[in-house]
């Protein structure tokens, strides 16, 4: 399998006040391509920190991760920026869909910042939406749409830029549970028909039982 993500001795250092704390500490780790694969642990694993630093969202003290042949930990602030729109999805635990854009705008307004032209950025939203089972809520507002739907187009959203893999920080934790299921079917059929990666930083049971791959973090190591 070819790999996507390669991290090599990662470590990561924060300094709250007087005290040192090891986020990460030394994690070697590869993603391949088409992974379904759950990052699990206790509060204060790292777990978060690790999609972060994956997501190139923020750096490492030491270590390198490379993905698609790219060493984030060597790009500039405005190749960051470049790196996450082209090659990362992001699926967050809060949505983070702009308010006061329909569905169809919040999933076309990655490709806008790519520069696809208007038409064809319109048509994938319209796809994607549909592949998410919201093919008659294209017009609709955040505010107009329950919060498994919200994380639905935030799903289709994360596909628009046909990035390299999708990050899901806790996606499950504000859904019900037939609304986990619907959501997580979704990226189950997308990651096995289209063979697109998944990643999640979880606590769910759930994810953990759809995961191909648990990937454990307890103070900031990868346990076997």
């Amino acid at each position: 399998m070819e790999n996507v993500i390669e991290i090599n001795n990662l470590t990561k250092i924060y300094q709250e006040g007087v005290e040192t704390v090891k986020a990460l500490d030394g994690v070697n780790l590869a993603i391949g391509k088409g992974e379904f694969t759950a990052i699990v642990g206790p509060s204060g694993s790292g777990k978060t920190t690790l999609l972060n630093m994956i997501g190139g969202l923020d750096m490492p003290t030491s270590g390198t991760i490379i993905v698609d042949g790219i060493e984030v930990t060597k790009l500039s602030s405005n190749d960051l920026i470049n790196f996450r729109r082209d090659n990362v999805g992001f699926v967050f635990q809060a949505y983070n869909l702009i308010p006061v854009l329909t569905a169809k705008e919040n999933v076309t307004f990655v490709m806008d910042l790519q520069g696809v032209p208007t038409k064809q950025s319109t048509a994938r939203a319209i796809e994607l939406l549909n592949s998410v089972g919201l093919g008659d809520r294209v017009d609709a507002r955040p505010s107009k749409l329950s919060g498994g739907q919200q994380q639905r187009v935030a799903v289709a959203r994360a596909l628009a830029s046909k990035p390299k893999f999708i990050l899901a920080d806790e996606p499950t934790a504000n859904l019900d549970g037939k609304s986990a299921e619907t959501l997580l079917d979704i990226m189950e059929k997308l990651n096995e028909e289209e063979n697109i990666t998944f990643i999640f930083s979880t606590h769910d049971p759930r994810v953990m039982q759809k995961a191909r791959r648990i990937i454990t973090l307890e103070d900031g190591k990868i346990v076997v």
